[in-house]
């Protein structure tokens, strides 16, 4: 576990670039052009998880920005988290989306916030907020994602194996729905790999909307926001661009953001 004169020593002195290392910057000019300087991007995983959000990311992950992320979340270099945080608030706004944003985080594993001494996602996410209040857009972050259950760690794991390890992993916390109500729902995370941690998120959201909206949920067109919560709330498939029965982005107002992505991800007219 960090020292809090540790924290206090990365914010006031910075040893060197999170990005390549360059001494006494928190991230040189170079670093924090390459993880924000490009507009952020609409991504889509191949193969894509079914009930996966729409996702914007502010950078690929290469380079300076992957130094930068494991600089932030294994290193604990908690001062990279204003500047990730103002990438990942970047890819929140191209996301769109009306009223208030409420920033939802996906929940580290209780013995990784231990080991690590910090929640990154949270971290990031509230550094985010802060920005796009500042710059004028109504934003708090809303923890109310859990783990229900334990998971084994995701590394080395492919698509497949991520969803069976996910699956039923997360939940909405009681009384959490009722926070989610009121705005713009973005789920938030560092990074984005194979997309099924974010889908898994967005399965219990959903499922919670349900559970509190009932059957009365207003259809719109063929494909209305209450199937596509049921089914969600079941689906365990992977998908191309499309799931399987034509449905293709999420009508229902859920979105997602990250700070980074794997290249091939930002490649999303494929055909």
């Amino acid at each position: 576990m960090r020292g809090w004169w540790q924290d206090l020593t990365d914010l006031v002195l910075p040893a060197e670039c999170g990005g390549c290392g360059r001494p006494r910057a928190v991230l040189c000019p170079e670093c924090r052009a390459a993880l924000t300087g490009a507009a952020p991007c609409r991504v889509r995983p191949e193969p894509e998880p079914s009930g996966l959000p729409v996702v914007h990311a502010a950078a690929p992950y290469e380079d300076a920005a992957r130094a930068t992320l494991i600089a932030h979340k294994e290193r604990g270099a908690l001062a990279l988290a204003g500047p990730l945080g103002t990438a990942l608030a970047g890819a929140v706004r191209a996301g769109g989306g009306e009223g208030p944003v409420l920033l939802v985080p996906l929940p580290s594993a209780r013995w990784a916030v231990r080991a690590r001494g910090h929640d990154p996602a949270r971290r990031i996410a509230l550094a985010a907020a802060g920005v796009l209040r500042r710059t004028g857009t109504p934003a708090r972050v809303v923890g109310v994602l859990r783990q229900r259950r334990a998971v084994a760690d995701q590394s080395g794991l492919d698509l497949r194996q991520r969803l069976d390890n996910l699956a039923g992993a997360l939940e909405v916390a009681a009384g959490g729905g009722r926070l989610l109500g009121d705005g713009t729902v973005v789920l938030v995370d560092d990074l984005m790999t194979t997309g099924a941690s974010l889908a898994e998120a967005a399965r219990a959201v959903r499922a919670v909307r349900v559970a509190r909206d009932g059957p009365a949920v207003a259809v719109p067109g063929e494909y209305g926001v209450e199937r596509r919560a049921k089914e969600a709330v079941r689906t365990r498939g992977v998908t191309g661009m499309a799931s399987s029965d034509g449905i293709d982005d999420a009508e229902d107002g859920l979105r997602a953001a990250v700070v980074a992505a794997p290249p091939d991800s930002f490649q999303i007219n494929r055909n």
